[in-house]
This record gives C-alpha cells, structure tokens and sequence, in this order.
C-alpha cells in the first residue's frame, strides 16, 4: 500500500499540471452504436481499475487520481459517459437512460478485453452501476462507492423537474456563457466542504456545457422527478467486497438516510466504511483516501 504522505505528493504534482486541453489529449476514442465516447486507459497492470462520473461531471472528477493509481500498480479506465465531457452528445431521450449508459460501458470494457475490474462510482454512475451489474453480475471484483444513488431515502434533491420548457431553460442556462459560470459556482459552493477550485478546475468543469452537452443531464433530471428505482434486488444478490468512501457534508446524497439499507443489502463490513471531511465531491477534496482505498483491496 502506497504511503499517504507519497500519494499526496502524485496528487499535487498532477493536479498543478494539467489543464483541461491536456486532459483531452490523454484521452481515447471508442465508437459505441450511439456515438464517439471518449476515455482514458493508462497503466498495463492486469489489475484494473474503472472510475465513473456522475451529473453534471465527466472523467476531468477524477484527474486528481488516475497518476496515482497507476502509480500504484493498475490500469486505469475513466470513461466520458456519451453525453458528458468529451463525448458526444447526439439527439434523444433514450440514449442518455441509465440502462443505455450501462450497454455502452459494458461494450467499451468488452471492446479492451476487460472481462473483471474494480468498479469505483459516483452520483447519477450508481445508477448506471446497478444496470451494468443487472446485466452482467460477474463483470465487477469490487466496488467502492462514493456519494452516490442508491436508494430514494439518501436523495434529496433540491428540485426534480418534469420533462418540458422548464428543464429545458434549465439546461440552457448551464450552456450560455452568461450564465454558465454562476450555475456551477452555486453548484460547487453546496457541493465542496473545505475546497475551493482553481480557474483551471472550474474550465474543465464548464468546457463541455459550453459546448452543449446538456441532453444526457436533461434525461437525468427528468428521470428522476419521480422515486428512484428500486434497485435491492441486485444489491443483495452481489457476492464481493464493498468499500464506501462518503462525504459526510453531502445535503444532496447522505449517508444517514439509508446507510442501515445499505450496509445490511450489500453486506458491507464497518471497517471498510469511510465517512471523510467532505460534502458531494469527495474526488476533489479527499482524493488520497479514495486511492488508499482502491489500492488497498486490488493489490
């Protein structure tokens, strides 16, 4: 296991050197049926590890990491899901639903000759999560969630929009330049505990949204104006070892809500529950015990 104090040193080198045009530039292309998704697979470790984004994010969340995993002795997948970061972003409801998502993922990983990994997830990727497991239920070594969708008593979303006009203002307001920056610095300010971004962070956040990949978080809102799914099939019928990392600040996705449905479904040990100084984006604020952790139960 590699030490704290050297895991934060390959965080703050990475971090202070890349912007959002280098960060594309590591990326790779994969032609799904529904269009061009773009990735990153580094390491030659047949040990590996996929890291999935969530809403409004893309594989930049998790930028702060990849080094050091890799460092670490894996390979290292991070996905932009189609509709998100550097993906494409092509017309329809449809393509943007957690089970569609989930197809496209699984496609990528069988294209690579992936056939097992440690799946790491976040946000709106729990979702996806459960739909790739639906699929396959052997596809995945681990997981080891962060603040994500599980069940509807840890959301509390502070609206829930029906499909329509509404949504879409609210979409094109994350796409206009005039308003972009002001709708993620609320989002950032609710959603960051002891982290502030620097101007290159916040651009690898805007880029994509400026360049009009909003339908994939249309699809997202509107699918979830109602209860989530009800997904304690599949959690109770997995059969490997769960790992949570939690920001216990999160006001959106809490822990306390269905922590006890949770632990008892997935059979997660206690010891193997991390509740970290942070709020949503535990990716930005506490990056060292997240890799710790995947470092942890691969090797």
């Amino acid at each position: 296991m590699i030490s704290q104090s050297v895991m934060a040193q390959d965080t703050t080198r990475t971090f202070n050197n890349i912007d959002y045009c280098e960060f594309q530039k590591r990326q790779k292309s994969f032609t799904s049926l529904d269009g061009k998704m773009k990735y990153i697979d580094e390491g030659n470790s047949d040990k590996v590890v996929l890291l999935l984004h969530g809403v409004p994010t893309s594989g930049w969340l998790y930028r702060k990491m990849i080094d050091s995993l890799v460092a670490g002795g894996l390979r290292v997948i991070v996905p932009d899901m189609l509709g998100f970061g550097s993906s494409a972003s092509p017309k329809g409801y449809d393509l943007y639903t957690p089970d569609a998502h989930a197809t496209r993922l699984l496609a990528l990983m069988d294209s690579l000759e992936i056939k097992s990994w440690c799946h790491v997830f976040h946000d709106f990727g729990g979702q996806v999560t459960w739909e790739m497991l639906r699929k396959d239920s052997t596809c995945m070594s681990e997981l080891v969630i962060l603040n994500t969708l599980i069940y509807e008593d840890g959301f509390n979303p502070p609206v829930r929009m029906k499909r329509g006009p509404i949504a879409h203002i609210a979409m094109s307001l994350y796409r206009s330049r005039l308003t972009n920056k002001l709708m993620l610095k609320q989002l950032f300010k609710m959603s960051l505990y002891h982290t502030e971004l620097t101007k290159t962070e916040f651009k690898g956040y805007q880029w994509p949204m400026l360049h009009g990949k909003t339908r994939a978080m249309y699809t997202f809102f509107t699918n979830t104006k109602n209860q989530l799914p009800d997904y304690s099939s599949i959690l109770k019928n997995l059969q490997i070892p769960v790992h949570v990392v939690w920001g216990k600040y999160d006001e959106v996705l809490t822990w306390d809500g269905q922590s006890v449905a949770v632990i008892a479904d997935l059979n997660i040990k206690k010891e193997n529950i991390h509740l970290v100084e942070a709020s949503h984006f535990v990716q930005e604020e506490t990056p060292v015990t997240i890799c710790d952790t995947v470092l942890e139960i691969v090797k």
